[in-house]
This record gives C-alpha cells, sequence and structure tokens, in this order.
C-alpha cells in the first residue's frame, strides 16, 4: 500500500472552472472599463488570478499533504472573497444595482454550464451587468470552495497526514510475509 494520494486533475474541479471564468471575466472587465493606472486593476487581477491558481496548486499538493491542499483551497476562497468586495464597491461607489441573490439574471446566470456565454457577455454587456455576472460566479465558486474545505476537513480525519501514511505504510511493508525480515 502507497502512501502517495492520486493528485493533481484540477481542470476538472467545478469550483476550478468558475475561478477560471471568474479570471477571464475580470481580465476583460478591468481592460474595458478601469483605468489601467488604477491599482484596483492590478489587485482584482491578482486576486482572480490567485484564486484560480491556489485551487490548482492545492490539487497538486494533495498527493502529500491534505493540510497543504486545505491551506490553498482556503487562500483561493479568500482571494475571491477579496475580488467579490472590489466588485461589490465598485457597483455602490458607482451607484450601480447589484442583482439580488434570486433575481431574474442571477438566476439566469446561475444556470449558465459552460465558459462560452461569458466570453461574450465580457465583450457585450455594459460595466455593471459584467460586475454583476462576476458576483454569481464568485458565489458559486466560493460556495463550492466551501464544501471542497469541509471535505477536506473529513478526509483529513479520516486518513491523517503523510506521516501517519508514510508510517502504516512501512509497518505494512515489514509486516508482508516477502520482506526479508520474515
Amino acid at each position: 500500500m502507497g502512501f502517495i494520494r492520486p493528485h493533481g486533475g484540477y481542470q476538472n474541479l467545478l469550483s476550478y472552472q468558475k475561478a477560471q471564468i471568474v479570471y477571464d471575466i475580470t481580465v476583460r472587465f478591468c481592460e474595458r472599463f478601469l483605468d489601467k493606472r488604477d491599482r484596483t486593476v492590478d489587485q482584482m487581477v491578482q486576486a482572480a488570478r490567485s484564486g484560480k491558481q491556489n485551487i490548482a496548486k492545492g490539487s497538486q499538493a494533495s498527493a502529500t499533504s491534505t493540510e497543504t491542499e486545505i491551506k490553498l483551497t482556503n487562500v483561493a476562497r479568500a482571494s475571491l472573497e477579496e475580488l467579490l468586495i472590489d466588485y461589490e464597491d465598485y457597483l455602490r461607489v458607482r451607484s450601480l444595482k447589484l442583482w439580488e441573490k434570486n433575481s431574474r439574471q442571477a438566476l439566469f446566470v446561475r444556470k449558465l454550464r459552460t465558459a462560452e456565454p461569458f466570453r461574450e457577455f465580457s465583450e457585450t454587456r455594459s460595466a455593471a451587468v459584467l460586475a454583476n455576472i462576476a458576483i454569481c460566479i464568485i458565489h458559486q465558486a466560493n460556495y463550492l470552495l466551501d464544501q471542497q474545505i469541509r471535505h477536506l476537513e473529513k478526509k483529513f480525519m479520516e486518513s491523517g497526514s503523510i506521516r501517519e501514511r508514510m508510517k502504516n505504510a512501512r509497518t505494512a511493508h515489514r509486516s508482508h510475509p516477502s520482506h526479508p525480515s520474515h
């Protein structure tokens, strides 16, 4: 029995797919609606990038450390929360409407399953609409990340750290009849 877990596969995680859409929208939002000299541009793009990248890094780290996977997944969650606040601030300071959670528009966005429509929206929708779309997707990603963190916590409680798995694997190997000590 080995102690290195299967890892990677982050591209298949719905949280990663949502975070990637958020990143793409954020890049276009900043290019279209914010002054390139505004510090907020770099902060928003970096927060979106951090959300996406830390999901990927956590997934890779899962081979040897659930603890690192939890930490990186939580960093992704925190980065997306920071970005969420930036979008909400953008709407609030410009007196633009924030969609209600169950508004017709928000429900429409939540039903979309692929990245394709968001590419078009990034090019054709107003700043207020695009900010609200980003907010909807960030909420989805955050919900998924919260679920992942709870799942990882449970997985850690069940299987322990890599040191525990290494010790158990070594003990099992030594007790195997084919081991030279037998």
